[in-house]
């Protein structure tokens, strides 16, 4: 049944990035302009923001803080591996959104990087020339479909996002990630669930000691931390929809989607 849903909805998707294959990048930016954005449940976000920083302070931070002094070809081979990973939910979204040779590159990233490049710890594809594309998921692809972000939302533990980036992320768990798929869906005899969980718990203490110091000192230089990370998260979305190379200030704009999915 799962299959049968995620067919139907890989194909609308498909016949309305088409019809809209056209249409003009302003009007990608002005649906996802970041002021334009309400915050329709800001008291209930601030409540799980503050739980979240709570939760960050206890265990993501110092974590975090210990696996920042780890050797860096340590943590260069960790990033690369979570990169590769992540090809899985970017291949069908370069599809989805009419990127066929994106996709195809890609795909070639993920099978020269798995296999010679050793689970990807190593970016062999990169050595050889095959450039990294720009990270894609289901919420791109419905962005750029021409479904607006809806409200604001900040997710227990995952952190920032928004009402149609939330429902887009439930494809992950309906078929739409591979990697889901052989871990947690499908008992199989190499891998498992706790590979899964492993890997988003892993991405989530990458991101945070990639961007220790410039969260410490937004939370420092912050009026209203909340306000700050808002203002941040949704301008860095707004240029991923737009496949824009520009930095959001501070942050590392190519790590904010690792906890994303």
């Amino acid at each position: 049944m799962y299959k049968k849903i995620i067919i139907i909805l890989f194909t609308t998707l498909a016949l309305i990035v088409n019809v809209n294959a056209g249409s003009d990048g302003e009007l990608l930016l002005k649906k996802n302009e970041p002021s334009k954005v309400k915050d329709c449940f800001e008291k209930i976000n601030r409540g799980t923001f503050a739980f979240n920083q709570a939760l960050d302070g206890l265990i993501f931070k110092p974590v975090s803080g210990v696996y920042k002094k780890l050797p860096s070809p340590i943590k260069t081979g960790v990033s690369n591996s979570l990169n590769n990973l992540s090809n899985l939910v970017t291949i069908p979204n370069n599809v989805l959104q009419g990127d066929l040779s994106l996709a195809g590159i890609n795909t070639g990233r993920l099978l020269i990087n798995t296999t010679i490049g050793i689970l990807g710890i190593f970016d062999v594809a990169q050595l050889l020339g095959i450039v990294e594309y720009e990270k894609e998921d289901y919420g791109q692809s419905l962005a750029k479909a021409g479904v607006g972000p809806g409200c604001y939302i900040v997710l227990p533990v995952l952190g920032p996002s928004t009402a149609r980036d939330t429902v887009a992320s439930l494809g992950n768990f309906m078929g739409g990630d591979p990697w889901y798929n052989i871990t947690v869906r499908n008992d199989t005899q190499y891998v498992n669930d706790i590979d899964y969980y492993t890997s988003r718990v892993t991405a989530g203490v990458d991101f945070r000691a990639k961007n220790y110091d410039s969260i410490e000192n937004l939370e420092k230089n912050s009026l209203d931390f909340y306000a700050s990370v808002k203002s941040l998260y949704l301008q860095d979305r707004q240029q991923k929809i737009l496949n824009s190379k520009k930095i959001i200030n501070t942050q590392d704009d190519s790590d904010w989607e690792e906890i994303q999915d």
